[in-house]
């Protein structure tokens, strides 16, 4: 359903994405590392088309993003989601009034009732459901980003895209929105597609891997396999932050948050 085929991408001089190639496995969760500037956020730009491949093809939902017209671009981009890196809410408006805003903009067939039951639905899914009339100004970090899922599947979407999920987050409430991301995977059955420089996190979370440097996917599989491979840039990335596995010998224990959820 999405795939990605030699795709290119430059700005000026900068070259960003040097001809990667990338199939992305449907109802499981795919995080995508690498350090700053590797590419990640050119990526998910792609993949709903705010930007165009200068070479290749990105393909969602049989659609050609780089041919596609307007009206296929908004037929594709009501498939996804987006949890932005700060939660990217509406200060001025409650909880509810921020999750409610894809739903008044894309389905107009709904009463205005039946938001608010969508609403309430999406805050119980993401353990706030006394704080719809909350203003949002008032919100911690953790529920900043739990509010901000809460409307990216206000939709029901059938991928949801991560920008740094646990971005700025004590220890503590990045794991429980891990937990809760693993959670919300299991009840949803939905694509997870997730840029991360927390490599906790993403073990913790990620069905697959994939690890872009200097503009190409230098490697790509189940989390199981990708902390025993043998990349030594892979290796060398992961082990800023998690002791691995020998990669010839030792089997790849799954993270507490994982664990627990399943």
């Amino acid at each position: 359903m999405i795939e990605l085929k030699d795709v290119t991408k430059s700005f000026g001089e900068l070259h960003v994405l040097r001809g990667v190639s990338l199939t992305l496995p449907m109802r499981q969760t795919t995080a995508i590392i690498g350090p700053s500037g590797a590419g990640k956020s050119v990526l998910l730009k792609l993949l709903v088309g705010l930007i165009r491949a200068d070479a290749g093809e990105v393909r969602c939902f049989g659609t050609d993003m780089g041919r596609a017209d307007d009206d296929e671009l908004y037929a594709v981009r009501r498939r996804f989601g987006m949890l932005f890196q700060d939660g990217a809410l509406f200060d001025n408006l409650t909880v509810a009034e921020n999750i409610e805003f894809p739903l008044i903009h894309h389905r107009r067939d709904l009463k205005p009732k039946e938001r608010r039951e969508r609403v309430l639905a999406a805050l119980e899914q993401v353990g706030l459901p006394e704080l719809a009339d909350r203003p949002t100004g008032r919100l911690s970090g953790g529920q900043r980003k739990r509010v901000g899922l809460a409307r990216a599947i206000i939709t029901e979407p059938e991928v949801v895209l991560f920008d740094e999920p646990n971005s700025g987050l004590d220890p503590v409430t990045s794991d429980a929105i891990d937990s809760l991301i693993l959670t919300m995977k299991a009840k949803l059955g939905v694509t997870f597609i997730i840029i991360s420089h927390d490599i906790v996190g993403t073990l913790n979370v990620a069905d697959n891997i994939g690890m872009l440097y200097e503009g190409r996917l230098i490697q790509f599989g189940p989390t199981e396999e990708i902390v025993q491979a043998p990349n030594p840039i892979l290796r060398r990335f992961l082990q800023r932050n998690v002791s691995l596995p020998d990669a010839a010998h030792e089997a790849y224990a799954l993270p507490a948050a994982r664990q627990r959820a399943m």
